[in-house]
């Protein structure tokens, strides 16, 4: 594969222009969703449909097929209202890639069903516990052919643009989106994407006046240290919803949890 003028082309890419899409961007990061469709050619005709006010860049089968739905540097409305790093409104700022799957699943005997009916065998099924929820829950697993063109066209992606990083839906929009899911190893993902043991750690400054670090990921935890100023660089140990989780990149091995919206990226 290969992208010339912002169009991916090669073996099994097809492509067709929706609509459902705003002016240009310069992208910054790579969103992964879930469709929580019947198939991947429903969902190509949804992001195509005026009234549908939703679309993606690309849209990934479960046999590997690949669908372009709009140039890479123009903006497609599969964020919502979202954030991530001191940005706001996703889609001003990422590729958005759909892959054909129907998302969370729930158990009817020994099948499992989707919200619009259909069922699926164990076999396509896995048990996980989603990173903001309590509970287990049943998911739609992925499959290998979806998930090796899924690689080969973000590592793509990520050179031709210099992408920083990929985020799931659930990471910009915590709370109101649960997609790509825990069927989606995210961390295993972006490691074989970047070429970095998990341990890999983005560099973040803040970027308030002080910045309180406590002990945990909420207000209720106790300080574990002097509120950090302006410009402080910390490395990123985890992301949740609302805070991060942090060390600061001093070399004092202090670690400890942030509000997320008050760090951004190193220069």
């Amino acid at each position: 594969m290969q992208i010339t003028d912002h169009l991916l082309s090669g073996d099994g890419v097809s492509f067709t222009d929706s609509p459902n899409k705003g002016g240009p961007i310069v992208p910054q990061y790579l969103v992964i969703h879930y469709t929580a469709g019947r198939d991947a050619e429903s969902s190509v005709r949804h992001f195509l449909d005026p009234g549908a006010a939703a679309s993606a860049h690309l849209v990934i089968g479960r046999d590997g097929r690949l669908w372009q739905l709009m140039p890479f540097n123009r903006k497609a409305w599969h964020a919502g209202k979202s954030a991530w790093l001191g940005l706001e409104g996703m889609n001003r700022h990422s590729i958005g890639i759909e892959l054909d799957n129907a998302g969370r699943l729930t158990q009817v005997g020994t099948r499992y069903q989707a919200w619009f009916g259909a069922f699926y065998p164990e076999s396509e099924v896995v048990r996980a516990r989603h990173k903001n929820e309590t509970a287990d829950a049943w998911w739609h697993a992925y499959t290998e052919a979806q998930l090796s063109a899924t690689l080969a066209v973000a590592r793509l992606l990520v050179r031709h643009y210099g992408l920083k990083d990929v985020l799931g839906h659930d990471d910009i929009a915590p709370g109101r989106k649960a997609d790509p899911g825990p069927a989606f190893r995210m961390a295993s993902f972006r490691s074989n994407l970047f070429g970095r043991g998990d341990d890999g750690r983005d560099r973040l400054v803040v970027n308030a006046p002080l910045l309180n670090i406590r002990g945990g990921p909420g207000a209720e935890h106790p300080l574990v240290a002097a509120p950090l100023k302006a410009g402080t660089s910390v490395d990123l140990i985890e992301m949740a919803p609302l805070w991060a989780h942090v060390a600061l990149a001093d070399g004092s091995g202090l670690e400890g949890w942030v509000r997320n919206s008050f760090v951004v990226p190193a220069p």
